[in-house]
Protein backbone atom coordinates (compact mmCIF):
# COMPACT_ATOMS: atom_id res chain seq x y z
CA UNK A 1 0.00 0.00 0.00
CA UNK A 2 3.02 2.31 0.81
CA UNK A 3 4.41 1.41 -2.08
CA UNK A 4 1.63 2.33 -4.24
CA UNK A 5 1.03 5.56 -2.36
CA UNK A 6 4.40 6.68 -3.11
CA UNK A 7 4.47 5.94 -6.70
CA UNK A 8 0.87 8.11 -7.18
CA UNK A 9 2.76 10.46 -5.10
CA UNK A 10 5.68 10.52 -7.18
CA UNK A 11 3.24 10.64 -10.64
CA UNK A 12 1.34 13.93 -9.05
CA UNK A 13 5.26 15.95 -8.55
CA UNK A 14 6.10 15.08 -11.94
CA UNK A 15 2.63 15.65 -13.76
CA UNK A 16 3.06 18.94 -11.92
CA UNK A 17 7.29 19.34 -13.13
CA UNK A 18 5.40 19.21 -16.27
CA UNK A 19 2.86 21.58 -15.85
CA UNK A 20 5.95 24.23 -15.05
CA UNK A 21 7.66 23.06 -17.87
CA UNK A 22 5.54 23.67 -20.25
CA UNK A 23 5.10 27.37 -19.01
CA UNK A 24 8.83 27.67 -18.57
CA UNK A 25 9.68 26.35 -22.28
CA UNK A 26 6.90 29.29 -23.35
CA UNK A 27 9.36 31.51 -21.83
CA UNK A 28 12.36 30.26 -24.83
CA UNK A 29 9.46 30.79 -27.12
CA UNK A 30 9.44 34.48 -25.86
CA UNK A 31 13.46 34.13 -25.77
CA UNK A 32 13.48 33.55 -29.06
CA UNK A 33 10.94 36.05 -30.54
CA UNK A 34 12.14 38.68 -28.85
CA UNK A 35 16.18 38.46 -30.47
CA UNK A 36 14.67 37.32 -34.07
CA UNK A 37 12.73 40.38 -34.68
CA UNK A 38 14.99 42.72 -31.86
CA UNK A 39 15.66 44.88 -34.76
CA UNK A 40 12.55 44.85 -36.04
CA UNK A 41 11.75 48.79 -35.13
CA UNK A 42 8.15 50.01 -35.82
CA UNK A 43 7.59 53.14 -37.95
CA UNK A 44 4.80 55.02 -39.05
CA UNK A 45 3.93 54.23 -42.64
CA UNK A 46 3.87 57.93 -42.69
CA UNK A 47 3.84 61.45 -40.99
CA UNK A 48 0.03 63.04 -40.26
CA UNK A 49 -0.79 66.38 -42.44
CA UNK A 50 -2.54 67.31 -39.97
CA UNK A 51 -2.55 66.68 -36.00
CA UNK A 52 -6.14 65.17 -34.82
CA UNK A 53 -7.72 66.40 -31.57
CA UNK A 54 -7.00 63.91 -28.87
CA UNK A 55 -8.25 63.36 -25.26
CA UNK A 56 -6.50 62.69 -22.42
CA UNK A 57 -8.30 60.38 -19.97
CA UNK A 58 -6.70 60.24 -16.52
CA UNK A 59 -9.07 58.00 -14.25
CA UNK A 60 -8.51 58.58 -10.23
CA UNK A 61 -9.74 57.21 -7.18
CA UNK A 62 -8.10 58.57 -4.09
CA UNK A 63 -4.93 59.63 -5.10
CA UNK A 64 -3.99 62.75 -2.71
CA UNK A 65 0.10 62.26 -2.97
CA UNK A 66 0.52 61.86 -6.71
CA UNK A 67 -2.62 63.50 -8.68
CA UNK A 68 -0.82 66.96 -8.85
CA UNK A 69 2.14 65.42 -10.44
CA UNK A 70 0.17 63.63 -13.09
CA UNK A 71 -1.62 66.50 -14.17
CA UNK A 72 1.31 69.07 -14.14
CA UNK A 73 3.06 66.52 -16.49
CA UNK A 74 0.02 65.89 -18.63
CA UNK A 75 0.10 70.20 -18.87
CA UNK A 76 3.65 69.71 -20.09
CA UNK A 77 2.85 67.64 -23.17
CA UNK A 78 4.11 69.44 -26.21
CA UNK A 79 0.74 69.03 -28.39
CA UNK A 80 -1.43 72.09 -29.35
CA UNK A 81 -3.89 73.24 -26.80
CA UNK A 82 -6.62 73.76 -29.56
CA UNK A 83 -6.29 69.56 -30.44
CA UNK A 84 -6.20 68.42 -26.58
CA UNK A 85 -8.71 68.06 -24.56
CA UNK A 86 -8.03 66.65 -20.96
CA UNK A 87 -10.70 64.77 -18.77
CA UNK A 88 -9.78 64.03 -15.07
CA UNK A 89 -12.21 61.23 -14.60
CA UNK A 90 -12.79 61.61 -10.46
CA UNK A 91 -14.23 58.59 -8.24
CA UNK A 92 -12.40 60.46 -4.73
CA UNK A 93 -14.15 60.09 -1.57
CA UNK A 94 -11.35 62.32 0.02
CA UNK A 95 -9.95 65.23 -0.48
CA UNK A 96 -8.08 64.27 -3.70
CA UNK A 97 -11.33 66.01 -5.09
CA UNK A 98 -10.71 69.65 -3.85
CA UNK A 99 -6.98 68.97 -5.52
CA UNK A 100 -8.96 68.36 -8.83
CA UNK A 101 -11.02 71.00 -8.77
CA UNK A 102 -8.14 72.97 -7.86
CA UNK A 103 -5.67 71.88 -11.15
CA UNK A 104 -8.99 72.03 -13.05
CA UNK A 105 -8.81 75.68 -12.52
CA UNK A 106 -5.30 76.38 -13.21
CA UNK A 107 -5.80 74.71 -16.01
CA UNK A 108 -8.96 76.10 -17.25
CA UNK A 109 -6.69 79.60 -16.96
CA UNK A 110 -4.14 78.42 -18.49
CA UNK A 111 -6.21 77.92 -21.49
CA UNK A 112 -6.42 74.25 -21.83
CA UNK A 113 -10.27 72.57 -22.67
CA UNK A 114 -10.43 70.16 -19.67
CA UNK A 115 -13.31 68.62 -17.79
CA UNK A 116 -13.52 67.72 -14.72
CA UNK A 117 -16.21 64.15 -14.04
CA UNK A 118 -16.72 63.35 -10.56
CA UNK A 119 -18.58 60.15 -9.90
CA UNK A 120 -20.08 59.19 -6.22
CA UNK A 121 -21.57 55.25 -7.28
CA UNK A 122 -18.12 54.29 -8.75
CA UNK A 123 -19.97 51.66 -11.08
CA UNK A 124 -17.53 49.69 -13.06
CA UNK A 125 -14.61 51.09 -11.50
CA UNK A 126 -11.56 52.21 -13.72
CA UNK A 127 -13.61 50.78 -16.90
CA UNK A 128 -16.83 52.79 -15.21
CA UNK A 129 -15.02 55.48 -15.30
CA UNK A 130 -13.44 55.24 -18.57
CA UNK A 131 -16.77 54.30 -20.14
CA UNK A 132 -18.47 57.74 -18.82
CA UNK A 133 -15.59 59.92 -20.03
CA UNK A 134 -16.17 58.23 -23.28
CA UNK A 135 -19.70 60.26 -23.37
CA UNK A 136 -17.80 63.54 -23.75
CA UNK A 137 -14.74 62.67 -25.22
CA UNK A 138 -14.37 64.58 -28.12
CA UNK A 139 -10.76 63.37 -29.66
CA UNK A 140 -10.10 60.99 -32.15
CA UNK A 141 -8.08 59.41 -29.95
CA UNK A 142 -7.62 58.70 -26.18
CA UNK A 143 -4.70 58.49 -24.50
CA UNK A 144 -5.00 56.81 -20.70
CA UNK A 145 -3.14 57.72 -17.90
CA UNK A 146 -3.17 56.30 -14.63
CA UNK A 147 -2.01 58.30 -11.40
CA UNK A 148 1.03 57.40 -10.53
CA UNK A 149 2.60 57.94 -14.60
CA UNK A 150 4.59 60.63 -15.60
CA UNK A 151 4.41 61.30 -19.18
CA UNK A 152 6.94 62.94 -21.28
CA UNK A 153 6.63 66.30 -23.30
CA UNK A 154 6.90 64.60 -26.38
CA UNK A 155 5.16 61.61 -25.57
CA UNK A 156 1.81 61.68 -27.89
CA UNK A 157 4.43 62.82 -30.95
CA UNK A 158 5.65 59.75 -30.53
CA UNK A 159 2.41 57.55 -30.89
CA UNK A 160 0.03 59.66 -33.02
CA UNK A 161 1.56 59.01 -36.52
CA UNK A 162 1.70 55.56 -36.05
CA UNK A 163 -2.13 56.34 -36.90
CA UNK A 164 -1.73 56.69 -40.40
CA UNK A 165 -2.80 53.20 -40.73
CA UNK A 166 -6.25 53.01 -41.05
CA UNK A 167 -5.93 49.43 -39.21
CA UNK A 168 -3.98 50.40 -35.80
CA UNK A 169 -6.39 51.11 -33.21
CA UNK A 170 -4.15 51.01 -30.16
CA UNK A 171 -0.41 51.73 -29.29
CA UNK A 172 1.36 51.39 -25.95
CA UNK A 173 4.64 52.88 -24.72
CA UNK A 174 6.67 50.72 -22.04
CA UNK A 175 6.65 51.59 -18.73
CA UNK A 176 9.61 53.16 -16.70
CA UNK A 177 10.46 53.14 -13.26
CA UNK A 178 10.31 56.10 -11.25
CA UNK A 179 11.91 54.94 -8.06
CA UNK A 180 13.20 51.92 -8.82
CA UNK A 181 15.79 52.43 -6.53
CA UNK A 182 14.10 52.62 -3.51
CA UNK A 183 14.20 49.45 -1.91
CA UNK A 184 15.23 46.04 -3.08
CA UNK A 185 11.44 45.45 -3.25
CA UNK A 186 11.22 47.85 -5.89
CA UNK A 187 14.48 47.25 -7.68
CA UNK A 188 12.99 43.29 -7.56
CA UNK A 189 9.21 44.91 -9.12
CA UNK A 190 11.31 46.71 -11.52
CA UNK A 191 13.21 43.22 -13.37
CA UNK A 192 9.99 41.82 -13.07
CA UNK A 193 7.78 44.03 -14.78
CA UNK A 194 10.72 44.60 -17.45
CA UNK A 195 10.52 40.80 -18.22
CA UNK A 196 6.77 41.26 -19.50
CA UNK A 197 7.72 44.75 -21.09
CA UNK A 198 10.20 44.26 -22.82
CA UNK A 199 10.60 40.91 -23.74
CA UNK A 200 6.95 39.68 -23.85
CA UNK A 201 5.52 42.65 -25.42
CA UNK A 202 7.75 43.19 -28.00
CA UNK A 203 8.19 39.72 -29.00
CA UNK A 204 4.36 39.29 -29.53
CA UNK A 205 3.48 42.58 -31.08
CA UNK A 206 6.43 42.16 -33.54
CA UNK A 207 6.04 38.50 -34.53
CA UNK A 208 2.72 39.38 -35.28
CA UNK A 209 1.12 37.63 -32.05
CA UNK A 210 -1.25 39.26 -29.99
CA UNK A 211 -0.53 41.39 -26.92
CA UNK A 212 -2.36 43.31 -24.64
CA UNK A 213 -2.82 47.22 -23.98
CA UNK A 214 -1.51 47.99 -20.49
CA UNK A 215 -4.10 49.76 -18.68
CA UNK A 216 -2.17 53.16 -19.02
CA UNK A 217 0.42 54.97 -20.86
CA UNK A 218 -1.30 53.79 -24.34
CA UNK A 219 -3.25 55.89 -27.09
CA UNK A 220 -6.76 54.62 -28.56
CA UNK A 221 -8.55 54.84 -31.90
CA UNK A 222 -11.66 55.92 -30.11
CA UNK A 223 -13.27 54.19 -33.07
CA UNK A 224 -11.46 50.80 -32.23
CA UNK A 225 -12.61 50.85 -28.71
CA UNK A 226 -16.11 51.23 -29.95
CA UNK A 227 -15.94 49.05 -32.72
CA UNK A 228 -14.87 46.25 -30.17
CA UNK A 229 -18.29 46.63 -27.76
CA UNK A 230 -16.23 49.20 -25.38
CA UNK A 231 -15.35 49.33 -21.68
CA UNK A 232 -16.83 46.21 -20.12
CA UNK A 233 -16.21 45.73 -16.38
CA UNK A 234 -17.08 42.08 -16.12
CA UNK A 235 -13.18 41.40 -15.32
CA UNK A 236 -10.93 43.06 -12.92
CA UNK A 237 -8.56 43.41 -16.25
CA UNK A 238 -10.62 45.76 -18.64
CA UNK A 239 -7.70 46.39 -20.37
CA UNK A 240 -6.72 42.84 -21.51
CA UNK A 241 -10.27 42.37 -22.14
CA UNK A 242 -10.50 45.19 -24.37
CA UNK A 243 -7.25 44.21 -25.90
CA UNK A 244 -8.46 40.68 -26.86
CA UNK A 245 -12.01 41.76 -28.68
CA UNK A 246 -10.29 44.40 -30.35
CA UNK A 247 -7.16 42.18 -32.04
CA UNK A 248 -10.14 39.46 -32.73
CA UNK A 249 -11.85 42.44 -34.90
CA UNK A 250 -9.28 42.59 -36.59
CA UNK A 251 -7.93 46.12 -35.42
CA UNK A 252 -3.74 46.25 -35.20
CA UNK A 253 -1.48 47.29 -32.20
CA UNK A 254 1.97 48.63 -31.94
CA UNK A 255 4.45 48.48 -29.27
CA UNK A 256 6.87 50.93 -28.73
CA UNK A 257 9.47 49.66 -26.30
CA UNK A 258 12.26 52.46 -26.96
CA UNK A 259 9.14 55.17 -26.13
CA UNK A 260 9.06 55.46 -22.25
CA UNK A 261 6.79 56.83 -19.78
CA UNK A 262 7.80 56.23 -16.24
CA UNK A 263 5.73 55.33 -13.26
CA UNK A 264 5.55 54.56 -9.50
CA UNK A 265 6.16 51.01 -8.17
CA UNK A 266 4.69 50.10 -5.11
CA UNK A 267 6.93 50.51 -2.25
CA UNK A 268 5.41 47.92 0.24
CA UNK A 269 4.86 44.22 0.03
CA UNK A 270 1.03 44.37 0.76
CA UNK A 271 0.71 47.15 -2.01
CA UNK A 272 2.39 44.88 -4.82
CA UNK A 273 0.53 41.58 -3.39
CA UNK A 274 -2.63 43.46 -3.90
CA UNK A 275 -1.48 45.08 -7.68
CA UNK A 276 -0.56 41.24 -8.17
CA UNK A 277 -3.86 39.83 -7.01
CA UNK A 278 -6.05 41.52 -9.09
CA UNK A 279 -3.65 41.21 -12.73
CA UNK A 280 -3.78 37.38 -11.99
CA UNK A 281 -7.71 37.63 -10.65
CA UNK A 282 -8.33 39.73 -13.78
CA UNK A 283 -6.60 37.32 -16.36
CA UNK A 284 -8.24 34.42 -15.47
CA UNK A 285 -11.25 35.99 -15.07
CA UNK A 286 -10.52 37.18 -19.26
CA UNK A 287 -9.24 33.75 -19.92
CA UNK A 288 -12.38 32.50 -18.70
CA UNK A 289 -14.38 35.00 -20.96
CA UNK A 290 -12.31 34.83 -24.25
CA UNK A 291 -10.91 31.52 -24.43
CA UNK A 292 -13.80 29.95 -26.22
CA UNK A 293 -14.50 32.64 -28.77
CA UNK A 294 -10.50 32.69 -29.22
CA UNK A 295 -10.35 28.66 -30.20
CA UNK A 296 -13.90 29.11 -31.98
CA UNK A 297 -12.60 31.81 -34.25
CA UNK A 298 -11.24 31.86 -37.65
CA UNK A 299 -7.78 33.62 -35.90
CA UNK A 300 -4.26 30.92 -37.14
CA UNK A 301 -3.64 28.87 -34.80
CA UNK A 302 -0.22 30.07 -33.45
CA UNK A 303 -2.31 33.19 -32.31
CA UNK A 304 -4.75 30.87 -30.71
CA UNK A 305 -1.46 29.04 -28.96
CA UNK A 306 -0.01 31.98 -27.97
CA UNK A 307 -3.28 33.38 -26.48
CA UNK A 308 -3.78 30.39 -24.72
CA UNK A 309 -0.08 30.28 -23.10
CA UNK A 310 -0.55 34.36 -22.34
CA UNK A 311 -4.39 33.95 -21.08
CA UNK A 312 -3.51 30.92 -18.62
CA UNK A 313 -0.32 31.85 -17.59
CA UNK A 314 -1.10 32.79 -13.72
CA UNK A 315 -2.48 28.89 -13.47
CA UNK A 316 1.64 28.46 -12.78
CA UNK A 317 1.03 29.94 -9.47
CA UNK A 318 -1.19 26.96 -8.41
CA UNK A 319 0.91 24.54 -9.66
CA UNK A 320 3.66 26.02 -7.62
CA UNK A 321 1.49 25.74 -4.36
CA UNK A 322 0.96 22.05 -4.94
CA UNK A 323 4.70 21.39 -5.66
CA UNK A 324 5.31 23.13 -2.24
CA UNK A 325 3.05 20.13 -0.85
CA UNK A 326 4.07 17.47 -3.36
CA UNK A 327 8.17 18.29 -2.58
CA UNK A 328 8.81 16.07 0.40
CA UNK A 329 7.69 12.82 -0.60
CA UNK A 330 9.27 13.10 -3.62
CA UNK A 331 12.85 13.81 -2.49
CA UNK A 332 13.69 10.09 -1.91
CA UNK A 333 17.08 9.73 -2.38
CA UNK A 334 17.13 6.10 -3.68
CA UNK A 335 16.34 7.07 -7.36
CA UNK A 336 20.12 8.36 -7.28
CA UNK A 337 21.23 9.78 -10.57
CA UNK A 338 18.59 7.70 -12.69
CA UNK A 339 16.48 10.68 -11.60
CA UNK A 340 18.89 13.58 -11.51
CA UNK A 341 19.71 13.48 -15.32
CA UNK A 342 16.00 12.09 -16.18
CA UNK A 343 14.17 14.35 -14.23
CA UNK A 344 15.88 16.99 -12.59
CA UNK A 345 18.39 18.18 -15.23
CA UNK A 346 15.65 18.45 -17.51
CA UNK A 347 12.82 20.25 -15.81
CA UNK A 348 15.41 22.46 -14.84
CA UNK A 349 16.89 23.54 -18.11
CA UNK A 350 12.99 23.79 -18.59
CA UNK A 351 11.87 25.70 -15.55
CA UNK A 352 14.99 28.01 -12.97
CA UNK A 353 17.05 28.38 -16.52
CA UNK A 354 14.35 29.20 -19.14
CA UNK A 355 12.72 32.11 -16.26
CA UNK A 356 16.61 33.58 -16.02
CA UNK A 357 17.25 34.01 -18.98
CA UNK A 358 14.45 35.32 -19.58
CA UNK A 359 15.08 37.97 -17.11
CA UNK A 360 18.70 38.32 -18.31
CA UNK A 361 17.39 39.18 -22.04
CA UNK A 362 15.34 41.62 -20.53
CA UNK A 363 17.83 43.70 -19.31
CA UNK A 364 20.22 43.70 -22.29
CA UNK A 365 17.31 44.43 -23.76
CA UNK A 366 16.78 47.66 -21.55
CA UNK A 367 20.27 48.42 -20.91
CA UNK A 368 22.50 47.87 -23.46
CA UNK A 369 25.98 48.57 -21.73
CA UNK A 370 27.29 45.05 -20.11
CA UNK A 371 28.31 46.88 -16.81
CA UNK A 372 24.61 48.18 -16.64
CA UNK A 373 22.46 44.47 -17.36
CA UNK A 374 25.25 42.55 -15.12
CA UNK A 375 24.84 44.87 -11.94
CA UNK A 376 20.15 44.25 -12.61
CA UNK A 377 20.55 40.43 -13.24
CA UNK A 378 22.76 40.30 -9.43
CA UNK A 379 18.68 40.66 -8.05
CA UNK A 380 17.86 37.32 -10.10
CA UNK A 381 18.24 35.22 -7.21
CA UNK A 382 15.81 37.04 -5.10
CA UNK A 383 13.43 37.61 -7.79
CA UNK A 384 12.88 33.67 -8.39
CA UNK A 385 12.62 33.63 -4.84
CA UNK A 386 9.69 36.00 -4.73
CA UNK A 387 8.15 34.49 -7.27
CA UNK A 388 7.84 31.70 -5.29
CA UNK A 389 6.68 33.48 -2.23
CA UNK A 390 3.90 34.98 -4.32
CA UNK A 391 2.42 31.91 -5.35
CA UNK A 392 0.12 31.54 -2.34
CA UNK A 393 -1.42 35.59 -2.76
CA UNK A 394 -1.40 35.06 -6.55
CA UNK A 395 -2.39 31.04 -6.75
CA UNK A 396 -5.52 32.45 -4.01
CA UNK A 397 -6.24 34.83 -7.04
CA UNK A 398 -6.70 32.26 -9.37
CA UNK A 399 -8.85 30.07 -7.28
CA UNK A 400 -11.13 33.04 -6.95
CA UNK A 401 -11.86 33.51 -11.03
CA UNK A 402 -12.30 30.08 -11.08
CA UNK A 403 -14.81 30.16 -8.72
CA UNK A 404 -16.62 33.24 -9.79
CA UNK A 405 -16.01 35.03 -6.65
CA UNK A 406 -16.52 38.51 -7.49
CA UNK A 407 -14.54 41.18 -5.77
CA UNK A 408 -14.12 45.12 -6.08
CA UNK A 409 -11.24 47.04 -7.90
CA UNK A 410 -8.85 47.38 -5.11
CA UNK A 411 -6.56 50.03 -6.27
CA UNK A 412 -3.03 49.79 -5.40
CA UNK A 413 -1.85 53.13 -3.14
CA UNK A 414 0.78 55.94 -4.58
CA UNK A 415 2.93 57.79 -1.94
CA UNK A 416 4.64 60.08 -4.90
CA UNK A 417 7.87 58.09 -3.81
CA UNK A 418 10.23 58.87 -6.26
CA UNK A 419 14.29 57.96 -5.52
CA UNK A 420 15.04 59.27 -2.05
CA UNK A 421 13.22 57.58 0.88
CA UNK A 422 10.18 58.70 2.56
CA UNK A 423 8.05 58.61 6.03
CA UNK A 424 4.79 57.19 4.90
CA UNK A 425 3.63 56.11 8.75
CA UNK A 426 1.06 58.37 8.71
CA UNK A 427 0.18 58.21 4.82
CA UNK A 428 -3.60 58.26 4.68
CA UNK A 429 -3.78 54.84 2.26
CA UNK A 430 -2.56 51.58 2.87
CA UNK A 431 -3.04 48.30 1.33
CA UNK A 432 -5.57 45.72 1.91
CA UNK A 433 -4.49 42.58 3.46
CA UNK A 434 -5.37 39.06 3.73
CA UNK A 435 -4.67 35.88 5.38
CA UNK A 436 -2.04 34.67 2.96
CA UNK A 437 0.73 35.97 5.51
CA UNK A 438 -0.46 32.95 7.66
CA UNK A 439 0.23 30.54 4.91
CA UNK A 440 2.99 31.67 3.56
CA UNK A 441 4.91 31.65 7.16
CA UNK A 442 4.06 28.09 7.08
CA UNK A 443 5.27 27.07 4.35
CA UNK A 444 8.35 28.98 5.31
CA UNK A 445 8.37 26.53 8.61
CA UNK A 446 7.43 23.59 6.21
CA UNK A 447 11.23 24.14 3.58
CA UNK A 448 13.16 25.22 6.56
CA UNK A 449 12.48 21.86 8.26
CA UNK A 450 12.98 20.27 4.79
CA UNK A 451 16.18 21.90 4.20
CA UNK A 452 17.44 21.07 7.68
CA UNK A 453 16.55 17.03 6.77
CA UNK A 454 17.93 17.51 3.26
CA UNK A 455 21.10 18.43 5.36
CA UNK A 456 20.92 15.68 7.44
CA UNK A 457 20.35 13.04 4.63
CA UNK A 458 23.47 14.38 2.75
CA UNK A 459 20.80 15.39 -0.52
CA UNK A 460 22.96 18.22 -0.93
CA UNK A 461 21.74 18.88 -4.76
CA UNK A 462 18.48 18.98 -3.11
CA UNK A 463 19.42 22.00 -0.84
CA UNK A 464 19.32 25.13 -3.12
CA UNK A 465 16.32 23.95 -4.52
CA UNK A 466 14.30 24.02 -0.92
CA UNK A 467 15.97 27.13 0.10
CA UNK A 468 15.06 29.18 -3.03
CA UNK A 469 11.60 28.12 -1.74
CA UNK A 470 12.40 29.07 2.27
CA UNK A 471 13.89 32.45 1.26
CA UNK A 472 10.98 33.68 -0.94
CA UNK A 473 8.02 32.72 1.80
CA UNK A 474 10.20 34.03 4.19
CA UNK A 475 10.47 37.57 2.32
CA UNK A 476 6.73 37.49 1.34
CA UNK A 477 5.72 36.79 4.59
CA UNK A 478 8.27 39.12 6.66
CA UNK A 479 7.51 41.84 4.06
CA UNK A 480 3.67 41.34 4.23
CA UNK A 481 3.97 41.34 8.11
CA UNK A 482 6.43 43.72 9.04
CA UNK A 483 3.76 46.61 10.05
CA UNK A 484 3.16 45.00 12.76
CA UNK A 485 6.68 44.42 14.52
CA UNK A 486 6.98 47.59 17.32
CA UNK A 487 9.98 50.20 15.78
CA UNK A 488 12.43 48.89 18.82
CA UNK A 489 12.71 45.38 16.93
CA UNK A 490 13.28 46.96 13.16
CA UNK A 491 15.56 49.10 14.53
CA UNK A 492 15.48 53.34 13.98
CA UNK A 493 17.64 53.05 11.04
CA UNK A 494 14.38 50.91 9.03
CA UNK A 495 11.25 52.43 11.26
CA UNK A 496 9.95 54.52 8.23
CA UNK A 497 10.33 51.33 6.31
CA UNK A 498 8.60 49.25 8.79
CA UNK A 499 5.38 51.44 7.34
CA UNK A 500 6.11 49.94 3.67
CA UNK A 501 6.76 46.45 4.95
CA UNK A 502 9.67 46.40 2.67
Amino acid sequence: MGDIATTIWIVCYFLVLLGLSAYGLHRYTMIFLYWKYRKSRPEPASQLKELPRITVQLPIFNELYVVRRLIAAVARIDYPRDLLQIQILDDSTDETCKICRDEEAKLLEDGFDVEYIHRVDRTGFKAGALENGMDSATGEYIYILDADFVPGPNVLHEMVHFFTDAKVGMIQTRWGHINKKYSILTRIQALFLDGHLAVEQTARSRSGRFFNFNGTAGIWRKSCILDAGGWEHDTLTEDLDLSYRAQMKGWKFVYLKDVVTPAELPPDMNGFKNQQHRWAKGSIQTCLKMLGPIWRSNLPGIIKLEATAHLTANFAYLLLILLCVLVNPAMHPESGWVRTFVLDIPIFFATTISVSLFYITAQIAINPSPMRWLREICYLPVLLALGIGMSVNNGKAVLEALLGRQSDFVRTPKYGIEQKRKDVRKAKYSAIRSVAPLFEVAFFLYFSYLVMHALALGNWMGVPFLALFQVGFFFVAYGSLRHLLPAWVLGARDTEDAALGT
